[in-house]
């Protein structure tokens, strides 16, 4: 049987559920409706993921921890909901939240460009820093290309154990053509946030790492969350990563994710990342005019909408809910999904990179739907 666990000291303004997750464990949960989070689960198990964290907040149930699958395929260990994960581009909006705090203390502007802060480091013959802003790095619109797709990365597994800078990544980018990009200049690049992390270096005099504990996870007591450096493993209990080699399921769990830095890098936990959405989107983290600069959208390459590191969900007329996916070369991913009064959130960790990501995004737009 699962067990689940109470959520982060942060959230302890919250009425938080602490049971197991069966329908006759609900029973004593005064207007705690929880079909649609048994419905969830039941609708995970059928996916074809290796073991998924679930996360679901609501203000009738409170925060709920659990899990389907398992957490570790050789031990057999169950993901019970509280399991560690590299949590990969969900790291963008917690970057983006970093600079969009300075902003607010006016030590940034979002359409100062790169030359203000990193005078020369953008100058190609395809590339010119002078016309690149900071709000066009956050969206995906300056037209860097990923340094993933350099001839280096064909075989991610080549990367595994390799340290790099965030500089390192920004080099190998300028050398390449431009990308495809839709009709509104979007083209989703790892490259940007890695120059994102630059600048916010040379404002601050601190890595990202260091301004991410001191502005968010510090604060906001999330004792799940760490910015991994070059540790390549996960803290305990982890949730491991496997990807599909030979056809087979291998464990990459282990992997030094230096070079995704500000793109990918930090490492959390299911309750930690509905956490933070809750708290930004609260109006903890950032005052309204900055809010509503990471709202603003354009159209992205996928029939969507992308704001500042914020993806945009309209799964039925009217209802729209924010969130930010990710996926890791371990073998990581994941998905999450808040409401804009931040009282309704899904956040999902997901230990396999291969399962049925359609089933998964509509279990999730069923759930966030449902809750009460």
């Amino acid at each position: 049987m699962r067990r689940t666990t109470t959520v982060a000291a942060a959230l302890a303004f919250t009425t938080t559920l602490t049971i197991a997750p069966t329908s006759t464990a609900f029973a004593g949960a005064a207007q705690c409706d929880t079909k649609p989070i048994q419905k969830a689960l039941d609708g995970l198990r059928k996916v074809g993921a290796s073991g998924i964290t679930v996360t679901v907040k609501s203000p009738r149930c409170g925060v709920w921890n659990g899990g389907v699958g398992l957490a570790d395929l050789r031990t057999g260990r169950k993901v019970v909901g509280d399991e560690h994960s590299r949590i990969a581009s969900n790291t963008k909006t917690w970057v983006a939240t970093v600079v969009l705090q300075l902003v607010q203390e006016g030590r940034l502007k979002l359409d100062d460009t790169v030359e203000r802060y990193l005078p020369g480091l953008i100058r190609t013959e395809h590339y010119d820093g002078r016309k690149i802003t900071l709000r066009r790095l956050l969206q995906h619109t300056s037209g860097l290309p990923d340094y993933m797709d350099g001839p280096g990365w064909e075989n991610e597994d080549d990367h595994r154990w390799d340290h790099s800078t965030p500089l390192e990544t920004v080099k190998e980018a300028l050398r390449l053509p431009p990308p495809d990009r839709a009709p509104s200049g979007f083209s989703y690049s790892n490259t940007n946030y890695n120059v994102v992390s630059l600048i916010v270096a040379k404002v601050t005099g601190d890595d990202i790492g260091t301004e991410l504990k001191r502005r968010i996870i510090g604060p906001l007591g999330l004792r799940g969350t760490s910015w991994p450096g070059d540790r390549t493993t996960l803290p305990a209990p982890d949730l491991r990563g496997y990807a599909e080699r030979d056809g087979k399921l291998a464990d990459r769990t282990e992997w030094n994710v230096s070079g995704a830095d500000a793109s990918g890098a930090l490492v959390s936990t299911g309750p930690d990342v509905t956490a933070f959405w809750t708290a930004l989107w609260s109006g903890r983290l950032l005052a309204p005019a900055q809010l509503a600069e990471m709202k603003r959208t354009v159209p992205d390459d996928e029939g969507g909408r992308y704001g500042l590191a914020l993806e945009r969900y309209e799964t039925s007329p009217g209802f729209v809910t924010w969130g930010h996916s990710g996926s890791m070369e371990s073998g990581h991913k994941l998905r999450n999904a808040v409401t804009e009064d931040g009282r309704r959130a899904v956040t999902l960790l997901i230990g396999s990179e291969a399962f049925d990501e359609k089933k998964v995004d509509g279990v999730i737009a069923q759930l966030m739907a449902g809750l009460r």
